[in-house]
């Protein structure tokens, strides 16, 4: 059963689904959408319905630019101070937290997670670096202390990381930056991950 809710945050009002699976919840996983897209990406619509089906409340979460009508994406700080509200809004006593999203919103979950005291970050598409640009790397922002599944695509041109520490890499053969080569595969890969943290059904 999915409800629709609308969030205030101090960056504009966020719209959020949330989607509960059938009997009690193992855990609550909270996604964002890319930097021009929404939260109907065909990876992030697989990974929601094959979590519920797992046993997972699933958040699927518009940032406040794209609700007011924006395709151009707010400047990080302010992504991650809406998502942050998101979280706070959204997040249940007692209940692990899994955040993530594709492409920048994989990106806010890894910068926010520490704070938002995540339980693990599930990030499709990581953005390494933009295309071209491969001495502008991101792969600080992600995180060094909580288990990590990047999920990405074997010609995605805006990099892939390389697994290290916690952080887990996962290619899908022949995809690019859109996952959208793949996405049922990419969702089980997600849910396995998920279930053997404890996560999931």
């Amino acid at each position: 059963m999915s409800e629709s809710l609308t969030v205030e945050t101090p960056r504009g009002p966020a719209a959020v689904r949330v989607t509960g699976p059938t009997g009690p919840a193992l855990s609550l996983l909270v996604l964002g959408h890319g930097a021009g897209g929404g939260i109907d990406a065909p990876d992030l619509t697989a990974v929601h319905d094959a979590a519920v089906a797992a046993g997972v409340r699933v958040a699927l979460v518009t940032q406040p630019y794209r609700v007011a009508g924006r395709r151009a994406p707010a400047p990080a700080g302010q992504l991650d101070e809406a998502w942050t509200a998101v979280i706070g809004a959204l997040r249940v006593p007692g209940m692990p937290l899994i955040v993530g999203g594709r492409s920048s919103g994989a990106r806010v979950a890894c910068r926010t997670a520490p704070t938002a005291q995540a339980a693990g970050v599930l990030a499709l598409a990581f953005p390494l670096h933009p295309p071209g640009k491969p001495e502008k790397t991101r792969v600080g922002e992600l995180p060094s202390a909580l288990p990590t599944l990047v999920i990405s695509g074997e010609r995605d041109p805006f990099g892939v990381p390389e697994p290290a520490g916690p952080v887990e890499v996962l290619i899908r053969p022949g995809a690019v930056h859109d996952l959208r080569k793949g996405v049922t595969e990419t969702a089980d890969l997600a849910v396995g991950w998920l279930r053997r943290n404890g996560w999931a059904r």
